[in-house]
């Protein structure tokens, strides 16, 4: 194989990987969900994480390295000897975490349905931070396939809404406002993320290390603030069950390969990703949980499908940081 087809299947596997690693974590998501008797603590889960990535990424990096002496070297230089740089990957975590808070505001001031279809505009926005952050390009057809993956996204999670006796008391300024915040910080710390990875040649896994260090102090400190009096009544690791310990493995191997996707495709493709995780895990679902397919999913399905072919059209390389200097316009739109 030449090294360009060489770096082509590389991309496809890691993409291959992702998906199916984030379709997999779906459904064993699911299935906690619908048979613990005991739910846990999603916050703690999320912290634990957190740290098996942190503990899995200081492990990669070792074996990078080749040596423990060049390991320490690196640990020193990069992580104990670069507090910058720690602010600078800390930047990610933190947008994620108002990213998440906003998010929950949002739902709780918008319907459901209103929800859904909104929130899926960090696909677009994640393409405009792309083309303005990282000075890349997209066709006409590539901007195309992206709206076209937010209304298939839209449509494969669509359910209907359902009649209550429940009045519940909204905002929808205060939903729509928060919405936005969310959907601009969705699409700002991926790109942000991808920036810094590939802005220098330091070790994808130094950067995961710099950032899962922050991203443990933000977990933390974000589960005892919403379930703090909880923890301390049930414990941290209140029901646990193998499964559980076994989406989180996922959620962690998840996190790992999302980050290698970023570093050598795009934030743009690992939508696309996400989304094709989506379509498998509920096609999945249909076999072991007896999920019935409804027209909506099979319509957004088939829009997911098509925008990944068309996406993947185009010839121009959009995973590399551009250097030079474009216009506004012609960034937004690339002929």
């Amino acid at each position: 194989c030449t090294p360009g087809r060489q770096s082509l299947l590389f991309k496809l596997y890691c993409l291959a990987v992702m998906t199916l690693v984030a379709a997999t974590y779906t459904i064993a998501l699911r299935y906690t969900r619908t048979t613990d008797n005991e739910l846990y603590f999603s916050t703690t889960a999320v912290c634990i994480t957190e740290v098996i990535k942190l503990l899995l990424s200081v492990g990669l990096l070792a074996k990078e390295t080749g040596s423990l002496g060049r390991f320490k070297a690196s640990l020193s230089e990069n992580v104990l000897g670069s507090p910058k740089e720690l602010v600078k990957l800390s930047v990610p975590s933190l947008v994620y975490a108002v990213q998440n808070n906003m998010a929950f505001l949002a739902l709780s001031n918008l319907d459901a349905a209103v929800y859904q279809v909104t929130y899926q505009l960090k696909i677009p926005c994640t393409a405009l931070c792309t083309v303005l952050m990282l000075n890349r390009t997209l066709s006409k057809l590539q901007w195309i396939s992206v709206f076209m993956l937010c209304g298939g996204v839209t449509l494969v999670q669509w359910k209907p809404a359902q009649a209550t006796k429940v009045v519940v008391e909204q905002n929808p300024l205060l939903g729509f406002g928060a919405i936005a915040i969310a959907v601009l910080c969705s699409g700002f710390a991926g790109v942000y993320f991808e920036k810094v990875l590939k802005s220098s040649d330091t070790s994808l896994w130094v950067r995961n290390i710099q950032m899962y260090l922050s991203g443990i102090i933000v977990t933390l400190v974000g589960t005892y603030l919403s379930d703090g009096a909880d923890i301390k009544e049930k414990g941290f690791f209140y029901g646990y069950t193998y499964y559980v310990w076994f989406v989180i493995f996922l959620a962690s191997v998840g996190g790992l390969y999302t980050s290698v996707v970023v570093k050598y495709t795009d934030n743009i493709m690992k939508g696309f990703s996400a989304a094709a995780a989506i379509v498998l895990s509920t096609i999945a679902s249909v076999l072991l949980f007896g999920l019935q397919i409804t027209l909506t999913f099979a319509l957004g399905a088939l829009l997911v499908c098509v925008s990944i072919y068309l996406y993947g059209l185009p010839r121009q390389d959009t995973t590399s940081v551009q250097q030079g200097e474009t216009t506004p316009k012609e960034r937004l739109i690339g002929v």
